[in-house]
């Protein structure tokens, strides 16, 4: 099963590592299912865990991507004339729509289009689990 996971799904797996955005992540890193990403996705993932804020072990940080870029699948993903709440966001559906991903995995579900396959972490795990 291919899936896109926003950059907050993986900065609450981190900070919670009981939370439902951590089983998701786990079962990412695990094999469960393929992250899809393009080259815009791995650098904002870089960028917000990087943060200081976020206190996150760099090598924690580098595994996780360099999990990413070996076991995930890069998609050349292709531009949608959309607007979006947050402009920034748009990526995450260009590689899902692109990509043919199964599901796109945000905890900003309002900021994408309402479809069936854009789920938050807690409807994901419920599917996943069904």
């Amino acid at each position: 099963m291919n899936v896109v996971l926003d950059t907050n799904v993986i900065v609450s797996a981190l900070l919670n590592t009981n939370g439902t955005p951590a089983k998701i992540l786990a079962l990412a890193l695990n094999g469960k299912v393929t992250v899809l990403y393009d080259n815009r996705v791995i650098f904002e993932y870089i960028e917000v865990l990087s943060r200081k804020e976020f206190g996150f072990d760099p090598e924690t940080i580098a595994d996780v991507i360099n999990y990413f870029r070996t076991e995930g699948e890069f998609v050349n993903s292709e531009h949608i004339n959309s607007k979006f709440i947050d402009e920034t966001d748009k990526k995450f559906y260009e590689v899902y729509k692109s990509g043919g991903a199964q599901y796109l995995i945000t905890g900003n579900i309002k900021h994408f289009p309402q479809e069936e396959g854009v789920l938050a972490p807690k409807d994901f795990l419920e599917i996943f689990a069904g």
